[in-house]
């Protein structure tokens, strides 16, 4: 739990190289996270706590280490992990994923062949390992989703950018990504060409 218990950003970038795992009743889907968002509470303009607790915000203010999924654009899940103290709002959203396990299982999820794009990006990630609102204010600890540490995060090219997609707080480069990983998400890829 006290991974989880501190500020996102550091939570964010310690992420990466972490494995996210689903253990779900058609079967286990994983990935090791290659591509992070953090988010804050009050003066973050990009973060749904920005304003205090709402009724969707309200999980980023409890305890770390759950499980945060909102809904966006009427067609994708949005998987997140709480961080910081309880009553200190923190977030921090899983953008992609380089598969390890049940890519079978992704295909199917996303109807697509061996060879599509499975879980470079937040949406198509969730798909694939069968997220939905269900998992929502799940423990990461003891739930069917889980996220476990170990060796595989050492020795990363960590890349730090602005995040994507948001409308405010645009300068803070708090987007975290293993720099080179063929599964970035295909909007970060493009971030990065133009950057080039």
């Amino acid at each position: 739990m006290s991974f989880y218990a501190r500020d996102s950003l550091k939570v964010a970038r310690d992420l990466l190289g972490c494995e996210l795992r689903h253990d779900a009743p058609e079967g286990i889907t994983a990935g090791i996270i290659v591509e992070t968002e953090a988010y804050r509470g009050l003066g973050d303009e990009a973060s749904h706590a920005r304003r205090g607790p709402t009724p969707r915000s309200q999980i980023m203010f409890g305890a770390p280490g759950k499980v945060y999924v909102y809904f966006i654009y009427g067609m994708h899940f949005m998987f997140n992990v709480v961080t910081g103290p309880d009553g200190a709002a923190g977030a921090v959203l899983i953008r992609a994923l380089e598969p390890t396990l049940g890519t079978e299982l992704m295909c199917k999820r996303r109807s697509l062949d061996e060879n599509g794009p499975l879980t470079d990006g937040p949406g198509r990630l969730t798909q694939a390992l069968g997220i939905t609102l269900k998992q929502n204010g799940e423990d990461l600890i003891d739930g069917p989703l889980g996220i476990w540490r170990g060796s595989v995060g050492k020795h990363l090219d960590i890349e730090a950018t602005p995040r994507i997609g948001v409308a405010g707080s645009t300068e803070n480069p708090w987007r975290f990504l293993v720099e080179g990983n063929r599964y970035v998400s295909a909007s970060g890829r493009r971030t990065e060409r133009g950057r080039e």
